[in-house]
């Protein structure tokens, strides 16, 4: 398994040399913003949205001093913006009231956060820390069984359990980015590109 496990990254990191988030920040702040944001959306409508959320709320003591009410009509086109709303209220007034304003650099410490998730954490965790940790969402899971990298796994945290059993801990960050990407754009969830797949040759579901 490790030895598949080695091909794969190899050959993905081939295919996609500069493997990044492609949400868009300027600060710590801004990611976990994007990553709530980001749950069951598209990270292109997310980056449509947050330059006016950051211009109207630049800082977490900012966004805090704003309701839910205030904070929807920047993000109405985002999916579930009254639920994102009023997290990101909640989220802002824990993070500039317990932690001064800076975002935590632990995944226990991020997941305390209101609307923070354990995939929100591992990314923010990951991207802005460089924490040996590996975000797993429900594209990082679909693409993960379909080319044989992880076996019986039924949801996310068994993915990533599998991940983080076969995978060397400092490749764990590229390695999600590797996977995101790859499912967006190649092994896409409705008619994937094997044509074009820099795995065609090992790829389970091919085999």
């Amino acid at each position: 398994m490790e030895k598949f496990y080695t091909e794969v990254f190899r050959l993905l990191s081939e295919a996609i040399p500069e493997p990044e988030t492609e949400l868009h920040y300027n600060s710590p702040y801004e990611l976990l913003v994007a990553v709530m944001l980001s749950a069951q959306c598209t990270d292109k409508r997310v980056n449509m949205t947050t330059p006016a959320l950051f211009e109207r709320f630049p800082t977490p003591e900012a966004l805090a001093e704003a309701t839910a009410e205030e904070i929807y009509p920047y993000i109405k086109s985002i999916s579930y913006p009254n639920n994102k709303a009023k997290n990101l209220a909640k989220m802002a007034q824990m993070l500039a009231g317990e932690f001064g304003g800076v975002v935590p650099d632990s995944v226990e410490e991020l997941e305390r956060l209101p609307g923070v998730g354990h995939k929100t954490a591992n990314v923010v965790a990951s991207v802005i820390y460089n924490r040996l940790v590996m975000p797993v969402d429900t594209h990082v899971h679909r693409v993960s069984r379909r080319i044989g990298l992880t076996v019986r796994a039924r949801n996310v945290r068994q993915t990533e359990e599998q991940l983080c059993k076969y995978l060397p801990a400092e490749q764990l960050p590229t390695a999600h980015h590797l996977l995101i990407l790859h499912g967006r754009y190649t092994c896409t969830a409705r008619n994937p590109k094997c044509e074009a797949c820099a795995l065609a040759e090992i790829c389970k579901k091919a085999i």
